[in-house]
């Protein structure tokens, strides 16, 4: 059993990008493109318990899986080990556990306490996470996994990428542009930065 819930966690990482998908149909006029996921859990949409309640239990289960992989990462190098554990750790708590507990409007407007601790726990839990990939690489080269380092690397490159499209998304100048599909940028720089997550989950050395 040792080690369980690091292994069970990318598919955890996979649910979180599937889930919205099964849960928006109920919500009538989401659109995936321009909308982020965390709009799920305002209190308009229909099943917004039920996203809420998963966003806290996924924060829950990262927690767990970082403090499981710490050691094995430490191994190689306790660095790495600290900042990847630190960045990870403050997305779980910000982006997932707070997200959770207090939702965000149908907009990003933070015009309620819930929308502030909402959307400045996940802005920096996601700004931390979008680090994780290059700290990732940086492990897999010092275990002598050259393929899984650079795609580690790469994928880093596309999370700051997409993390910046994200960002300029819901500015007045981009409207009516592709950088306005907001949703879109978020899904994929969750992607890029789960991916190296999941590999490390699996490549244990």
């Amino acid at each position: 059993m040792k080690n369980s819930i690091s292994k069970i966690l990318p598919f955890l990482l996979i649910a979180d990008l599937i889930i919205p998908f099964l849960l928006a149909p109920t919500y009538k006029g989401y659109n995936h493109l321009t909308q982020v996921m965390s709009v799920l859990g305002n209190s308009k949409a229909p099943l917004h318990l039920i996203y809420n309640i998963w966003l806290v239990l996924l924060g829950v289960a990262i927690l767990i899986s970082t403090l499981q992989l710490y050691p094995i990462v430490a191994k190689v190098s306790i660095v790495i080990s600290i900042v990847l554990f630190s960045v990870i750790v403050i997305y779980a708590i910000g982006g997932c556990i707070l997200s959770g507990f207090f939702s965000v409007g149908e907009s990003k407007n933070l015009e309620t306490f819930s929308a502030k601790i909402h959307g400045y726990g996940s802005v920096i839990g996601f700004l931390l996470l979008a680090f994780a990939p290059l700290l990732i690489g940086l492990y897999f080269f010092k275990i002598s996994n050259g393929l899984l380092g650079i795609l580690s690397l790469i994928c880093f490159i596309f999370a700051i990428g997409f993390f910046v499209l994200f960002v300029m998304a819901d500015k007045p100048n981009y409207r009516g542009t592709i950088i306005a599909f907001e949703g879109l940028w978020q899904r994929l720089s969750l992607l890029s930065m789960y991916l190296p997550i999941m590999a490390v989950c699996i490549f244990q050395k």
